[in-house]
């Protein structure tokens, strides 16, 4: 089974999903940063593809991009530190990146690089669904990823049912229709997002990502979907930390895990 799948068929209040970008602070910081998080709790974690564009991302996230691509990292180094990473660690692995580097390293050499070092979901945020339908749901399952799709609160119920039915894995809830970063609270209004798509009765559970960087934002988060994903805080923890290993017992605390 997809580990993806196999993480949701856990009773979790608690779940976190952890975003960083591959090759930031340091080109080699891959492999230990997803060991780290591992060891310390992570549920799941999402490794950024950096690009020169990142234009769902707020500044912390697209500095760390800039950074990322200044140090060296591209597709094929990342997909060559990743190798073997099966050999240390069964969490749930995602690639999250934009399309336009996918499509220049070709789409099917791209699933089966994934395939091969492990990768069990791809979350590309600017994908169209018609597009993903045409050239990448078949990919999916042909390699066994979970090609995760993302819903913000102008996302109409006839598009978020499309996504429900076609998707697996998981579906991204965009917390807020505004960029990425760290929010101290979710307003009303996001809370009644919130409760219209779990009233909706969607089969694949939901993660909320945007704005999580403390301990309310991330238990409201788990108490109205299937758990937090946090990027900006960590990133931001990455910089200022001394190592990978401080952020991530920062991270940790921060959250009350």
């Amino acid at each position: 089974m997809n580990r993806i799948d196999t993480e949701f068929t856990k009773e979790k209040k608690d779940r976190i999903s952890v975003y960083f970008t591959a090759g930031f602070p340091k080109l080699d910081s891959t492999r230990d940063i997803i060991l780290e998080l591992d060891k310390q709790g992570a549920d799941m974690i999402e490794i950024g593809i950096p690009f020169s564009d990142p234009l769902a991302d707020g500044v912390v996230i697209q500095e760390s991009s800039g950074d990322a691509l200044k140090n060296g990292m591209n597709l094929n180094l990342l997909f060559s530190q990743l190798e073997n990473i099966r050999e240390k660690t069964q969490i749930p692995l995602i690639l999250m990146g934009y399309l336009n580097p996918i499509l220049q390293f070709g789409i099917e050499r791209f699933c089966q690089c994934c395939k091969k070092c492990g990768i069990d979901g791809v979350i590309i945020p600017d994908l169209p669904f018609d597009e993903y339908m045409e050239n990448f749901k078949s990919l999916g399952d042909k390699y066994d990823l979970r090609f995760t799709m993302l819903i913000t609160p102008e996302t109409s119920e006839e598009r978020i049912k499309l996504i429900d039915e076609h998707s697996s894995g998981f579906i991204y809830m965009v917390s807020t229709a505004s960029t990425t970063g760290a929010k101290n609270s979710f307003p009303i209004e996001t809370k009644e997002y919130f409760n219209r798509i779990n009233s909706m009765n969607l089969k694949n559970p939901r993660m909320i990502g945007f704005g999580i960087s403390n301990k309310e934002t991330f238990d409201e988060a788990n108490n109205y979907s299937g758990g937090a994903i946090i990027g900006s805080f960590f990133i931001r923890l990455l910089r200022e930390s001394i190592n990978s290993t401080e952020a991530i017992n920062k991270l940790m605390s921060a959250v009350g895990r």
